[in-house]
């Protein structure tokens, strides 16, 4: 590639101006990508702040049906997103957006109006239009050579966001003495007019110039014979950085979706602000972890650390919980540490891995496509979890379950992680022969 080029503006920019103006776009894409995505959680997960005591229908927990409810909806429109996504148009994104979160808001309203358990419909309603909108925002952001630092801040937005809007929930609920069947609906009120702005912003975000395509290969919709070809090429990594991500999907949601029964169990009720709490230094953490990525130019490199980080996280997570078991660690540090190497497992595939992948072998593509690949048999593990405890009527501690499952699951995924680090390890030594 030539070492200058000409912009928009027909002005000559070198490689010094270039590289500082690819740095201040990626910040702003950053923070807008990041309060984009904070404010559409608002309308999804504050209802889990709420325990819904007492309410059982057909032998079942009232709020397991609920996010069981959300969760098919997710799962139908990760699957349904492979296709969706992978062939999204740049034009009129911000349509899609606003006509999502509209639907999901409206289900809300629904979900108070219709009593239970009949409004538990309304969750799945809920859930399958917010399914898509991660691969939406996503696509504003890849291939671009400060992706790695934007997606981490888009990535970890959830993190914060999971935490921010169950304490705005909590908050409506005590201060309001709002019904817990509300909630939901009053929250995504709070979020509304925010959404308007962050929307415009993101909208704001310039595409990748030629130095961006260059070092991350052009981002384009996929057809299904680019998938499958992709797909085939890389399958047995494929298969195994599912099953990590699945692993990191289901206790990520169990952590997430029943983090407020966990905390009763452990004494703390009635505290909104522990949510902030635990939250907020896993956000930062993750955040100055991915994103420094940014500072490896060499995509294969950035890809093998990712694999460090991955297993790092299950180490974190598993020794923790270890300790956390023979109460030698107080429940708030564990909460934190465990949240901490969740994430460290399942922010990578939102933001860096794929992207990455992308650019260290040379395909053209979009990340969407592979990020709800990964992300439709995560949340088919998550439901089949959740329905084989209320099929086999399990009486859970979620406290004890969570945590040896936890100590179970780092096992296995260091080893799994490993088989992956060197599957792309050999891939990359075979496609460096075949150039020869």
């Amino acid at each position: 590639m030539n070492s200058i080029f000409i912009d928009k503006t027909c002005r000559i920019k070198t490689p010094a101006t270039s590289q500082r103006a690819a740095w201040q776009t990626g910040l702003y894409a950053a923070v807008a990508a990041f309060l984009t995505y904070m404010v559409i959680f608002g309308f999804r997960k504050s209802f889990t702040v709420c325990t819904f005591d007492g309410l059982r229908f057909a032998g079942l927990n009232y709020k397991t049906i609920l996010v069981l409810s959300q969760m098919l909806g997710y799962l139908l429109a990760k699957f349904y997103g492979i296709k969706f996504i992978a062939e999204l148009q740049r034009l009129g994104r911000y349509k899609i957006i606003l006509l999502l979160v509209g639907i999901a808001w409206l289900a809300w309203l629904l979900f108070a109006l219709v009593p239970a358990p009949w409004n538990a419909v309304f969750l799945f309603i809920n859930g399958f239009p917010l399914g898509m909108l991660w691969g939406v925002v996503f696509s504003y952001v890849e291939g671009r050579r400060s992706t790695d630092f934007i997606g981490a801040a888009l990535a970890v937005s959830f993190i914060f966001s999971s935490g921010f809007v169950k304490s705005v929930g909590g908050w409506l609920l005590l201060q309001f003495h709002l019904s817990e069947f509300w909630v939901p609906f009053a929250t995504g009120l709070v979020f509304a007019l925010p959404l308007l702005f962050f929307v415009y912003l993101i909208e704001q975000i310039p595409p990748p110039d030629e130095a961006d395509i260059e070092a991350r290969m052009q981002r384009k919709p996929m057809p299904a014979t680019e998938r499958k070809k992709l797909v085939r090429y890389f399958f047995p990594g494929l298969v195994a950085c599912i099953l990590i991500y699945t692993f990191a999907t289901i206790f990520r949601d169990i952590r997430d979706n029943f983090s407020a029964d966990m905390w009763k169990e452990m004494g703390y009720l009635n505290q909104p602000a522990i949510f902030s709490k635990t939250e907020t230094p896993i956000t930062l953490i993750v955040l100055i972890l991915i994103g420094s990525m940014v500072l490896i130019k060499n995509s294969y490199h950035a890809l093998m650390l990712a694999h460090f980080f991955i297993g790092l996280g299950f180490l974190i997570a598993g020794i923790s919980t270890f300790f956390f078991v023979q109460k030698q660690l107080d429940p708030v540090w564990w909460m934190t540490a465990v949240g901490l190497g969740l994430y460290m497992v399942y922010i990578p595939f939102n933001s860096v891995f794929f992207e990455r992948m992308i650019a260290a072998f040379r395909f053209t593509g979009n990340v969407g496509f592979l990020i709800y690949l990964a992300d439709s048999f995560g949340y088919m593990g998550s439901v089949g979890v959740l329905l084989t405890k209320e099929i086999a009527k399990v009486k859970l501690n979620w406290v004890s379950f969570f945590s040896n499952s936890v100590i179970l699951l780092s096992v296995a995924g260091v080893l799994i992680t490993l088989f992956s680090a060197l599957y792309f390890s050999r891939k990359r030594k075979e496609r460096a022969q075949s150039v020869l």
